[in-house]
């Protein structure tokens, strides 16, 4: 993706800074996933009042960094891996919510949870599919 095509948004609110890098026909529905993962009560900025916006797409707190692990628990706890999912999955998932992390991470983060016997893997090396393994504490 070329600089010409993309935009840039840095949207600020109480303690938390986001900046959003996106091609520019998609710079609607990202921020509204970025705020829907944030906050619900919070309402879509114009992109007009910013016509040539910033962007990267990298979240971060003042006060707290979201690490990838901290997300796939999270999805774990809203039951998101009562059915089979691979690492593909879950990096779309976290991309829809507005957070973009290599799949490296992903991955290794994935591991974390199996060896903690909160997610179980099935398959093989490069097709592995996680799921819950225990439920989530309600």
């Amino acid at each position: 993706m070329s600089d010409k095509e993309k935009i840039t948004v840095k949207l600020k609110h109480g303690d938390w800074e986001v900046e959003i890098s996106c091609p520019e026909d998609k710079v609607k529905q990202t921020v509204e996933n970025v705020i829907g993962g944030i906050d619900t009560k919070i309402s879509v900025p114009s992109v007009s009042d910013n016509p040539k916006p910033t962007i990267s797409s990298r979240m971060t707190k003042s006060t707290e960094h979201v690490i990838c692990r901290d997300l796939i628990e999270t999805l774990w706890q809203e039951n998101w891996f009562t059915k089979e999912r691979n690492l593909s999955e879950v990096d779309e998932e976290l991309s829809r919510r507005g957070y973009h992390y290599d799949k490296t991470s992903i991955s290794h983060s994935l591991k974390d949870l199996v060896r903690e016997n909160i997610l179980t893997r099935n398959g093989s090396m490069r097709n592995y599919r996680y799921v819950q393994k225990r439920p989530p504490l309600q």
